[in-house]
């Protein structure tokens, strides 16, 4: 059975994680444990891009080896993936041997069958992007900031003739409506592709960047990063082996909004269909976290340290800010203030108090156990009603990636268990001695227990930890698949119930 495969995009060994490495890897595992939720072997991606100029630069500026400046850089993503309980199955640095022979093989595959030509070009030189460019890229005459310093060069290099496949992008983006989700960015894609592609420039003369993977056909010159870093996604799962077809095509590719275009949605696709190799089934964008309107970057950013709010909130805390506050494909607004409104009223007050309290309750009412449950109510029959229509809701957003507004859903539910506590007040049921209202009691908390174990199967995709201690309290097992445990039972009577926890610390 094929895998569900999901890929990050691999991260430029250039420089320490920040919040959209965070965030992307956030977003992946979402999907990646949501699916393996459903039922569905995953197999999930991430990795390091590892050659290039900057590189060579930045290591040769700390007088070391570039392989021990990106092992060094390498370490502290892997350690980002681990503090943020990011369940990846693979790790992939484009240094690997592994990789290098599938690069190698692609390159003389196409050089083979006259795909790929050498030629001497006079143009403009970016270091900073590490490529090529030309006066349309200008912005009212200028050269935009992002791009550094540019230097007029003349330079042989080989290239790919990207060209003679246009007409085949265009037809399969045509046939292929939801190539690219959310689905106005295959328009952009589209729009792009109505001026003549030019052949891609790809490679780099060994004189001026040694660190890099040597062209088989020519060691005068290595491999510039497309062949490079966009062919970690088939290298990492058995390129030219026979397991590859338990994973390829890849289900979806996850990245920004500014390696769409047109890295990922026309050089990629061009390239395998080149070489004989489907194309991705998807790609899925997402947008850029903002301040006051503005990408964040190292200069709108400063005084502002995300990675640090893992240490002081936990792991999880962060992984619901990101998903409920950004819908997939848009922008997103990041504060502080934003961040602690979230921690302190959706997971402190809602989710964190009522367990608190049924973990008090239970101690003090029932022997520390959850209770069988008596016949419902009214208000009994409107919670598990809640629970049907949050459920049928929130499954379908996970499917469609709607993470935002399942989170959205499922802490409604939670609020109203919390109303469901105010309206049947069992410590006041508890100051009873009659028999009927020590029925209620007892079925008010079986209710809260059922309830919480069914949020927090449906949370466990978003906060895996804090929903493992959560379950763990009221004697309920960690599903491994959702199907056959999201329905309204009676699984936990006679459970015992644990001391009462606090999974958010107050700020």
């Amino acid at each position: 059975m094929k895998s569900f495969y999901v890929t990050t995009a691999i991260d430029y060994a250039n420089g320490s994680p920040h919040l959209g490495h965070a965030y992307e890897k956030v977003l992946t595992d979402v999907v990646a444990r949501s699916r393996r939720q459903m039922g569905v072997p995953v197999h999930f991606l991430t990795g390091m891009d590892e050659h290039g100029q900057k590189v060579q630069q930045s290591a040769r500026r700390e007088g070391v080896e570039p392989i021990e400046y990106t092992t060094r850089i390498a370490g502290q993503f892997q350690q980002l993936c681990r503090d943020l309980n990011i369940s990846n199955d693979d790790f992939i640095r484009t240094t690997e041997p592994r990789h290098r022979e599938v690069v190698q093989s692609l390159l003389q595959q196409l050089y083979d069958q006259g795909d790929i030509y050498q030629a001497e070009y006079s143009g403009y030189y970016s270091t900073r992007i590490e490529q090529f460019v030309t006066e349309r890229d200008q912005v009212d005459g200028q050269w935009p900031e992002e791009f550094g310093e540019i230097q007029e060069i003349t330079e042989t290099n080989y290239y790919f003739r990207q060209g003679k496949y246009q007409e085949w992008l265009v037809g399969m983006l045509r046939d292929n409506e939801d190539f690219v989700v959310p689905r106005f960015r295959q328009k952009q894609v589209l729009e792009f592709l109505k001026e003549p592609l030019n052949d891609l420039c790809i490679s780099r003369p060994v004189e001026r960047l040694a660190w890099g993977i040597p062209l088989p056909f020519d060691e005068n010159f290595v491999t510039y990063v497309w062949f490079d870093a966009l062919t970690n996604y088939i290298s990492a799962v058995g390129y030219g082996t026979e397991r590859f077809s338990d994973y390829w095509p890849v289900d979806y590719h996850v990245i920004g909004k500014d390696i769409l275009l047109p890295p990922h949605s026309v050089y990629w696709p061009i390239m395998l269909h080149a070489c004989g190799i489907a194309p991705p089934q998807h790609l899925l964008v997402h947008g850029w976290w903002t301040i006051s309107g503005a990408k964040m970057s190292k200069s709108t950013g400063a005084g502002v340290d995300p990675l640090a709010m893992i240490g002081q909130y936990g792991a999880d805390a962060f992984r619901y800010f990101v998903m409920r506050e950004m819908t997939v494909g848009q922008d997103s607004e990041f504060s502080e203030e934003l961040f602690l409104t979230r921690y302190n009223s959706d997971l402190g007050n809602d989710l964190g108090n009522l367990l608190s309290r049924l973990l008090n309750m239970g101690s003090r009412y029932t022997d520390s156990r959850v209770p069988a449950a008596g016949e419902p109510g009214e208000p009994e029959r409107q919670v598990r009603a809640h629970w049907a229509e949050t459920w049928e809701g929130a499954l379908e957003d996970y499917r469609e990636f709607l993470f935002h507004s399942a989170l959205e859903r499922t802490f409604g539910f939670i609020r109203g268990l919390n109303r469901y506590a105010e309206t049947r007040a069992p410590w006041k049921l508890a100051k009873s001695e009659d028999p009927a209202d020590r029925v209620l009691l007892e079925t008010s908390l079986a209710t809260l227990a059922e309830g919480l174990r069914l949020a927090g199967n449906a949370l466990l995709p978003v906060l895996p930890e804090v929903c493992a201690t959560l379950l763990d309290r009221i004697g309920a097992p960690v599903p491994e698949v959702w199907e056959g445990h999201m329905e309204w039972g009676t699984s936990l009577e006679g459970q015992g119930l644990g001391e009462r926890t606090i999974l958010f610390p107050r700020s």
